[in-house]
């Protein structure tokens, strides 16, 4: 509080001297001084007290010191000896910018008495300070078309220290376009100014580097450099030029679309828009090219636009003009040729000239079918074509003397009934990389000629008929088959007369579909079998034609009832009596029956039973031999007599039967031996004739035989072809199977027969005796395309049935 109250009395005093200097009649008088700048604090200026004169031991008393003022911060007094001293480093520019002389007036007081007295400090200039421009880089932008002696001005250096330390001069680095040039602004300063001696050329040099050096009067002198960049502007007075006289470019035929071509490159020495070059296709070039290449104003970059075609066109040649954007422009042209590769892209064209697409199958080797001619539109290898066709056919090409030129000729003989026709393929391949193929197909109709005989699918053919057949109606169909075609396919059928005329006379055979009618009915027990031939004949020019043998066998069906041969009275009838003593022992044979019927097998084979008997436990009948026996001793109370009525039935489909009555008389054994005397003489008598007719029968049927066999090696000597009969193979075969009946069961045959055996046969267990076994030997149908009636029996048929008669006599 006290040092605050003393400041402000000190203020107060301060203020009351200031109104006393205004009024005061004394004043002192000035003291000066010279101080460089810079200089150190601390450092005495001068002795004030001294140079004042005044007393050094009061100055402490009188408060000797400077009072406040703008300066008074740079310099203080000191109170015990008055000294004027540095209190802060002083700085010339930033005190007196601007001024020549720079002077800090400084007010001493000292009090009782007061006194004011203004010493001047003057500060003298140092060269502390260096030329400095007001940039370190000046750009000037000059155009080249300037004329000589043009001035351009430089920025003026400063320097902040004043006099000689201030600059003096300016320096311009050697060069060969400007020299310096400084003019009096008449403030004692120089500005410099550049002089253009010598024309620019912007091509030349486009742009020039310049240094100038400013330097002030100070020791030793300071100084500054100022880069100086010319940029010459261009003025457009150069033409694009092209990179090269001519482009020369291959280009692949099929090039996509898009494919760059070639890159045109123009260069203008101006710079800016006078140096930026566009590209354009001359308006003058035919309109094709515009639509084939498109090019990029930009860069000259030309693409594919359209279809590159070899075929259309080999080669391209046009300018592409090259101008800048200067005002006005200026253009040049270059020569663009392109040259269009061929490419393999064209197949090879056949083309066939066919004299005729048929040819006979008759026709020699060496014969021409067609003219064939090839192209191919690619050039070089790439058009060279090789025609060839597959080496398995029974053709060729043959080259003619004209390039590309072939004849198609036969190199073997045809057989229109191998192969009726051909699809020739010619194949065309150039022989570019990859080679390219062209295939055309030729079809080639073989015609025929009559050079096949009808043939029939078996020879001889085996025919089974059932007797009794209806007259007029067709029992067989034979059908030839002829490989040629049209007339010289078409058959006619005709039975051959003269062999078995009696029988074949009974036939007649429809001309067009072969199928044979009979004109009576068979009777099996009269004609077994026969023969005759068949004549197909076709329609070419000569014809030709082949016979068929037809071995025809009946099949007996069960058309004859039984005949009772025993016993028969002299009516005729089937009846008779019999005398029985009453003392016979049991299974006595009374009497047989005895029984025939015509036909043969089953239908021959007959069972006998007992349709009527009073007492069945009296006599017994055998069902196979007829034999009719006692069964148990005669009684008292029997009956003296007996009627049996015996019915003798066939095995056929439809059965057919007989009956016979035998009447039995129970006598007494004398009256019975009288009566068996008479009897055995009547019997013998009938014996015999019974065995004359079965004598004459069975003698009938083995000269039927034998002429069969006969018959049979007569016509296995004359055919060429292996006849065997499918039923009739057997090697032990003694004439008996003709007269048997085969069936099938599972996978064995079976053939059954009567009383005669065949030579070698094997009996079946479980077969009566009567099934023989036989090898299955199967045969295929030679008429699959005939259609007959229900009693027509083929070899071909699951079972074939051969018949043989069987006689009763058990």
């Amino acid at each position: 509080m006290k040092d605050r109250g003393e400041t402000r009395g000190r203020r107060r005093v301060a203020l009351g001297i200031s109104l006393l200097l205004c009024f005061a009649e004394r004043i002192s008088a000035q003291v000066k001084y010279s101080v460089p700048e810079e200089t150190k604090e601390g450092f005495v200026v001068g002795n004030i007290a001294k140079d004042l004169g005044l007393d050094v031991t009061t100055l402490e008393d009188r408060r000797f010191r400077i009072v406040s003022g703008p300066h008074d911060m740079y310099f203080q007094v000191k109170q015990n000896n008055g000294a004027l001293y540095v209190q802060k480093r002083i700085d010339r520019e930033e005190l007196c910018e601007g001024n020549e002389v720079c002077a800090v007036n400084v007010k001493v007081v000292v009090e009782n008495p007061l006194e004011v007295h203004y010493v001047g400090v003057e500060i003298a200039d140092i060269n502390d300070h260096s030329p400095s421009f007001a940039e370190n880089e000046q750009r000037l932008r000059v155009p080249e078309n300037t004329p000589r002696g043009a001035r351009f001005e430089i920025q003026t250096a400063r320097d902040p220290d004043a006099g000689m330390n201030s600059i003096r001069s300016y320096r311009l680095l050697q060069n060969d376009h400007f020299e310096l040039e400084l003019q009096d602004t008449g403030y004692g300063h120089k500005s410099p100014f550049l002089v253009l001696q010598k024309a620019l050329d912007r091509e030349t040099a486009p742009g020039h580097g310049l240094q100038l050096t400013a330097l002030d009067g100070g020791s030793p002198p300071r100084s500054s450099t100022l880069n100086i960049t010319v940029s010459v502007l261009d003025v457009n007075d150069n033409r694009p030029v092209c990179s090269r006289a001519v482009y020369t470019v291959s280009l692949a035929e099929n090039a996509a679309v898009g494919t760059v071509v070639m890159k045109v490159n123009a260069t203008d020495s101006d710079e800016g828009m006078n140096g930026e070059v566009e590209y354009a296709l001359s308006r003058t070039l035919n309109r094709g090219v515009h639509d084939i290449f498109t090019l990029d104003s930009v860069t000259g970059e030309m693409r594919v636009k359209g279809d590159i075609d070899f075929e259309k066109n080999q080669l391209y040649s046009f300018n592409i003009q090259a101008a800048d954007k200067g005002q006005p422009p200026t253009s040049t042209d270059c020569r663009v040729i392109v040259k269009v590769v061929d490419m393999n892209d064209n197949e090879p064209e056949i083309e066939v000239t066919s004299l005729s697409n048929v040819i006979s199958e008759d026709s020699k080797p060496g014969s021409v079918i067609s003219l064939i001619s090839v192209r191919d539109v690619d050039s070089g290898v790439n058009g060279q074509v090789v025609c060839t066709i597959p080496s398995n056919l029974p053709f060729e090409l043959k080259p003619s003397v004209q390039e590309n030129m072939y004849s198609l000729i036969t190199k073997a003989k045809l057989d229109r009934e191998t192969i009726s026709q051909y699809d020739i393929t010619i194949t065309a391949t150039d022989l570019g990389v990859p080679p390219l193929t062209a295939m055309k197909t030729l079809n080639v109709q073989i015609s025929d000629v009559n050079d096949n005989v009808p043939e029939f699918p078996e020879n001889p053919v085996e025919l089974y008929i059932l007797e009794n057949n209806v007259p007029g109606t067709s029992i067989f169909c034979v059908s030839a088959h002829d490989n040629d075609m049209n007339e010289n396919a078409v058959i006619t059928y005709d039975i051959i007369r003269g062999v078995q005329n009696d029988v074949a006379s009974f036939l007649n055979i429809d001309s067009d579909n072969g199928v044979i009618y009979a004109l009576k009915s068979f009777d099996f027990e009269t004609v077994k079998s026969f023969q005759f031939l068949v004549k197909a004949k076709d329609s070419g020019s000569p014809s030709l034609s082949s016979n068929v043998t037809v071995n025809v066998f009946i099949l007996d069906q069960n058309d004859n009832s039984p005949v009772i041969l025993s016993p028969v009275n002299a009516n005729g009838s089937a009846e008779a009596v019999e005398e029985l003593p009453r003392n016979v022992n049991v299974g006595h044979l009374v009497t047989k029956v005895r029984a025939y019927d015509a036909d043969m097998g089953y239908n021959g084979w007959l069972l006998y039973s007992l349709q009527e008997v009073r007492d069945h436990t009296l006599f017994g009948l055998d069902r196979y031999t007829g034999q009719i026996r006692t069964l148990r001793s005669f009684a008292e109370t029997d009956d003296a007599e007996h009627k049996l009525v015996v019915m003798v039935k066939d095995n056929g489909n439809v059965s057919f039967l007989a009956t016979a009555t035998v009447t039995i008389k129970l006598v007494e054994p004398k009256e019975a031996f009288a009566a068996s005397d008479l009897k055995n003489t009547v019997k013998d008598v009938e014996e015999n004739d019974i065995k004359f007719y079965l004598i004459i029968t069975l003698g009938s049927v083995s000269v039927l035989f034998v002429l069969s066999i006969v018959i049979l090696i007569v016509m296995q000597c004359s055919k060429p072809t292996d006849f065997s009969s499918k039923y009739l193979q057997d090697t032990n075969y003694d004439g008996t199977l003709c007269h048997s009946i085969q069936y099938r069961s599972g996978e064995k045959r079976y053939m059954l027969v009567g009383p005669r055996m065949s030579i070698g046969s094997t009996l079946v267990p479980g077969s009566n005796g009567n099934t023989l076994v036989l090898p299955d030997r199967a045969s295929r149908a030679s008429t699959e395309d005939c259609v007959y009636p229900g009693w027509i029996l083929q070899h071909r048929a699951s079972q074939a049935h051969s018949h043989t008669g069987m006689h009763a006599d058990g």
